[in-house]
């Protein structure tokens, strides 16, 4: 099996390069709106966004924001086939303008964005952010009433494009093979994700450091797994440093992205120098966890009626007997980006005793 990956340096308010009904999954985390680090991006878009926060109209500049994430939004649903999902990360903010502290629901202006257009919400994810900060209180501190909650959590919207889901030819093999284990189904569908870290910039520049955000892979990465088949495309309109990609190339999805920045696209030819080893390694933790689960259930005395076909270990259900993991074992640039090389792991961790 054989993937492509193509960037476009390029305003996604205009996804011009990409067809009508040709993607089947987007998976972004667009840039914050009222978040300080963005200013300056959303400013250069549409300069009354720097004329209504040096006059604090924080409400003003938060609407005018949102009115050119709201071009992207429209560019999703031209692209999406009937069916197709888009997940957004992303989180609120609180700030001070014009003297006055308050909270910025961009979930819910998002959400709101994307049901004008005729998306169907379902059900939201909270990301819980783990912390380790012993200052978690803004304000008065220990004395009422004056003191503010922290945000320590984030959100991943979900939207279907259409009134359907996704329709597939009875027993459709390319479905079943990217079928996930049922312990996984129940850990990743579940509606607040507790066990995702944070992730830290490496960037060798101060500069696109500060014009990037920290987009763990895991994230991605099982939206990917949840939302998507093998075969299918992954948009991720705000690329950044690729990490939507990464999890496709290692997913074994095709994928597409839109960056205005061209320096990230160098940073990622290094982030994918190792592709082959980080993508062995997440499927070795998948399938170990799915070994120790095997081992757990059976300590219980629990039995399991079906088995993996490829693999010969046991699984709880019917609809993972196909499932079949692709190793990335090569991956090469082409003139409009990436393609990689995928071949089926044949081997698996040992589940007998």
């Amino acid at each position: 099996m054989e993937t492509s990956h193509r960037i476009e340096t390029g305003d996604a308010r205009s996804l011009s390069t990409v067809a009508d009904d040709s993607v089947e999954l987007v998976v972004t985390s667009p840039p914050y709106p009222m978040i300080e680090m963005w200013d300056e991006l959303f400013a250069d878009l549409d300069p009354d966004v720097a004329d209504r926060l040096d006059a604090g109209d924080g409400s003003g500049a938060f609407e005018r924001m949102h009115e050119i994430l709201d071009s992207v939004w429209r560019e999703l649903r031209r692209v999406l086939v009937d069916g197709g999902i888009a997940c957004i990360n992303v989180g609120d903010a609180t700030r001070s303008i014009g003297g006055r502290f308050r909270v910025f629901r961009n979930h819910d202006r998002i959400s709101d964005a994307f049901e004008r257009l005729g998306f169907d919400p379902l059900p939201e994810i909270l990301w819980r952010k783990p912390t380790n900060s012993g200052a978690k209180f803004m304000g008065s501190g220990m004395v009422p009433p004056n003191a503010y909650v922290t945000l320590e959590h984030e959100y991943v919207l979900v939207f279907r494009n259409g009134e359907d889901s996704r329709q597939f030819e009875p027993g459709a093999q390319h479905r079943y093979d990217a079928a996930y284990f049922w312990e996984e189904r129940n850990r990743w569908f579940s509606d607040i994700w507790t066990d995702v870290q944070g992730e830290l910039q490496r960037l060798e520049s101060d500069d696109l450091r500060e014009r990037s955000g920290a987009f763990p892979f895991e994230i991605p990465y099982r939206l990917i797994n949840m939302y998507s088949v093998y075969g299918d495309t992954v948009l991720d309109p705000f690329w950044g440093t690729g990490t939507t990609s990464l999890a496709a190339m290692i997913a074994g999805r095709n994928s597409v992205g839109y960056e205005l920045n061209p320096e990230f696209q160098a940073l990622f030819d290094r982030r994918i120098e190792k592709l082959p080893e980080r993508s062995r390694d997440v499927i070795e933790r998948r399938l170990q966890a799915h070994a120790d689960f095997v081992s757990r259930q059976r300590a219980e005395g629990e039995t399991f009626d079906y088995e993996a076909e490829r693999y010969g270990f046991p699984v709880r259900t019917k609809q993972e007997r196909s499932i079949t993991f692709y190793e990335a074992t090569e991956a090469y640039k082409t003139g409009e980006g990436y393609a990689v090389a995928h071949e089926p792991v044949e081997d698996a961790p040992d589940t007998r005793t």
